[in-house]
């Protein structure tokens, strides 16, 4: 029997990623993606014709209800989200209906077309913030510090009771900060990887950041979509944390990008800006993945320092394509 499986958010990076899996894996892959006049398929074109595209949103009942019927799939995975956090300040009511409303919408069209189907939610470290506990484990106490995690808190404790309540298979993955080449370049990391390809290539001259002193647990997106699905396949639903247990700040991340391409004194390159720091700052993120290494067998496979080089080849790349 061929698994089914919705991503919603599938256009994103991890959904995206988890696309891939799903079709190694062998799955008929349904991707979720917003109506809009122009599609964003720059994480996903290389998918079109092996997956089937449906138009939803996490801000409508009734496209969801609609979508889980019309598929029946085995799995839904809950990808979609507002999910960049510093914008999570400008637009806190549209953060907080669709990355925290919408997975009770989710769990709502489950519960009403089909009990039976297992639900992943992608939760975040962010719902640790001022880290209470460090390194952080699936029972630490959360402590958000934007409307991002506030609202992500809402999705995984209602996945939580949907679970308990309901008898769902709904589990949650805390992912600590994990990246790859499909970042968006509103993320601090793709900012910067971007930024040295085009000092790099000689089309810029530096680079405009925030807080460079932030530290967090960075890990390798395709390595985590692969816990995700590991999650999803145990006899019951549980909830796990998914890192490196190492933390790395944005200055390292700055030393390994710029001296790739054989720049050693960055501090010139790197202007600071006070408008890119959060409100109530982060200052450290880091997780205990021992339980998903002991019941899932799951554990990172991508380096720091790899991860980084693999960034900023992948924008000198594209950017050496346009000029």
């Amino acid at each position: 029997m061929t698994k089914k499986a919705l991503i919603t958010g599938v256009s994103g990076m991890d959904g995206s990623h988890l696309a891939d899996l799903l079709l190694e894996k062998g799955y008929e892959v349904y991707g979720m993606e917003r109506r809009s006049s122009i599609k964003n398929r720059v994480n996903t074109s290389h998918l079109e014709r092996k997956i089937t595209f449906v138009d939803g949103d996490l801000s409508d009942q009734h496209s969801l209800l609609r979508i889980v019927k019309d598929i029946n799939p085995h799995e839904v995975y809950n990808m979609a989200a507002q999910s960049f956090v510093g914008q999570s300040w400008q637009t806190p009511e549209y953060t907080s209906n669709v990355t925290g409303l919408g997975v009770l919408r989710v769990l709502e069209a489950i519960r009403e077309a089909d009990k039976g189907i297992k639900f992943y939610q992608a939760s975040s470290s962010e719902m640790f913030g001022k880290m209470v506990e460090n390194p952080s484990n699936e029972n630490s106490p959360f402590y958000p510090r934007s409307p991002y995690g506030v609202a992500k808190l809402y999705g995984h404790w209602i996945t939580k009771n949907y679970r308990e309540s309901y008898g769902i298979y709904a589990c949650s993955g805390i992912l600590f900060n994990h990246e790859s080449e499909r970042r968006g370049i509103e993320f601090v990391t793709r900012k910067i990887s971007d930024g040295v390809a085009k000092i790099h290539l000689g089309v810029s001259d530096s680079i405009t950041l925030g807080n460079l002193d932030a530290k967090r647990d960075w890990g390798y997106a395709p390595d985590y979509v692969e816990a995700i699905w590991l999650m999803m396949q145990q006899d019951q639903p549980d909830d796990y944390v998914v890192a490196t247990g190492e933390t790395k700040s944005i200055r390292e991340f700055l030393d390994i990008a710029f001296n790739h391409v054989g720049i050693s004194n960055w501090e010139k390159h790197v202007k600071t800006d006070p408008k890119f720091v959060r409100p109530a700052e982060v200052d450290v993120l880091r997780g205990d993945y021992s339980k998903a290494k002991d019941k899932l067998g799951w554990e990172p496979k991508t380096s720091f320092e790899d991860l980084v080089k693999k960034m900023v080849d992948n924008d000198v790349k594209l950017l050496s394509k346009k000029i």
